[in-house]
C-alpha cells in the first residue's frame, strides 16, 4: 500500500486536495523546526482536527494555502504551533514528586529563605497551571501562618509555556473543586478559596508566580539560576537529540545542588548525565561542582 493510499484511508471524507500527505509532512517539519515537536504519520488526523479551524478562520480553502500563509505570517505560525501542543495535566500529578519535594527539598529552601536568601523555581511547560499551584502549595505547607511567612520572603516561581491559551487559564487560577481532589486536604484548605462548584487559588500563592510565554526550543531570556525545575511530560513529544539538548540546558540553568523533576516515562541521557545525579524515580540533582 502506498503512503498516499494509507493516508487517504486514515482520513475518510477529507479530499486530498484540501489536506494530503504533503501537507501533513510540511506541518510535521514546521512543528519540529519551531518547537521540537515530533508528529509521526499516525498523528495525521490530530493535525487536521487542530488546524482545520485555523484554516477556515483565515479564509484559506486548503491546507496548502494555509501553509503558504504561515511562511509569511509569524503570528499565525505561532497560533498553529500552539494548536498542535497538548495541554493535558492535573493537580498533584505524579504525587511522589511533591512528596519528595516536601520531605527532602522544602526544609532547606525554607531555611535559606529565613536567612534572607532568594529561592527560584521554574515550572517549564506549565500548561494550565495545575503543576505550578501544586508545587507552590507544597512549598508553603499546610500551616497558613508559616506559609504566609514563607510567601513574604524572596521566593518566585517562573511558569512558562508555549501556548498562550493555556497560560491564560493558569494565570486565572480558577478550577473546578473536584479537580483539586488529588491535592492533600490540608493544602486545599489552606490555599484555595471556594466559589460554588469552583475554587480559586489563594492570593498569597498567586503572588509568587510569574507567567511567561516561552518556547523551550528557542532562546531563554532568564539570567539567574533555579533551585528547582519541573519539566514533566513535555519531552515525550520530542526526539532524542532534542531531549538531550533540552536536559543539558536545564542542567546549566540549575544552581549547584538544584533539583530537576521530569515525567514518569522520561529519562536523562547524554551530556547532562555528567552534571545530574539520579536521586529517585525521575528526580535528578545537579552536582555541586
Amino acid at each position: 500500500m502506498s503512503l498516499s493510499t494509507a493516508f487517504a484511508d486514515s482520513m475518510p471524507g477529507i479530499s486530498p486536495d484540501v489536506y494530503g500527505p504533503a501537507d501533513f509532512q510540511a506541518v510535521s517539519e514546521l512543528a519540529h523546526c519551531e518547537a521540537g515537536i515530533v508528529l509521526p504519520p499516525g498523528k495525521a488526523m490530530l493535525v487536521y482536527s487542530r488546524l482545520a479551524p485555523l484554516v477556515r478562520d483565515t479564509g484559506c480553502q486548503t491546507f496548502g494555502a494555509y501553509l503558504m500563509r504561515l511562511k509569511e505570517d509569524a503570528a499565525e505560525r505561532s497560533k498553529a504551533i500552539c494548536a498542535l501542543t497538548t495541554n493535558h495535566t492535573f493537580f498533584y500529578r505524579e504525587a511522589h514528586h511533591f512528596e519528595q519535594f516536601e520531605h527532602d527539598v522544602r526544609p532547606a529552601l525554607v531555611s535559606r529563605l529565613q536567612r534572607g536568601d532568594k529561592v527560584r523555581l521554574w515550572s517549564a511547560g506549565c500548561s494550565s497551571g495545575e503543576e505550578t499551584w501544586s508545587l507552590l502549595m507544597t512549598l508553603l505547607g499546610p500551616d497558613r501562618s508559616i506559609g504566609q511567612s514563607i510567601a513574604r520572603q524572596d521566593v518566585r516561581l517562573l511558569a512558562s509555556d508555549i501556548a498562550l491559551h493555556a497560560l491564560r487559564k493558569a494565570e486565572a487560577a480558577q478550577y473546578r473543586a473536584e479537580d483539586l481532589k488529588p491535592v492533600p486536604q490540608p493544602l486545599r484548605s489552606a490555599w484555595t478559596v471556594p466559589q460554588g462548584d469552583d475554587v480559586t487559588i489563594a492570593p498569597e500563592v498567586r503572588a509568587l508566580a510569574r507567567f511567561r510565554t516561552l518556547n523551550l526550543h528557542g532562546e531563554w531570556p532568564m539570567q539567574g539560576r533555579f533551585d528547582v525545575i519541573f519539566c514533566r511530560n513535555v519531552m515525550i513529544y520530542f526526539d532524542n537529540p532534542t531531549k538531550e539538548r533540552l536536559v543539558e540546558r536545564f542542567a546549566r540553568m540549575l544552581a549547584p545542588g538544584g533539583w530537576l523533576y521530569i515525567g514518569h516515562s522520561e529519562r536523562v541521557t547524554g551530556p547532562a548525565l555528567e552534571e545530574l545525579a539520579p536521586m529517585g524515580p525521575t528526580i535528578y540533582r545537579r552536582t555541586a561542582a
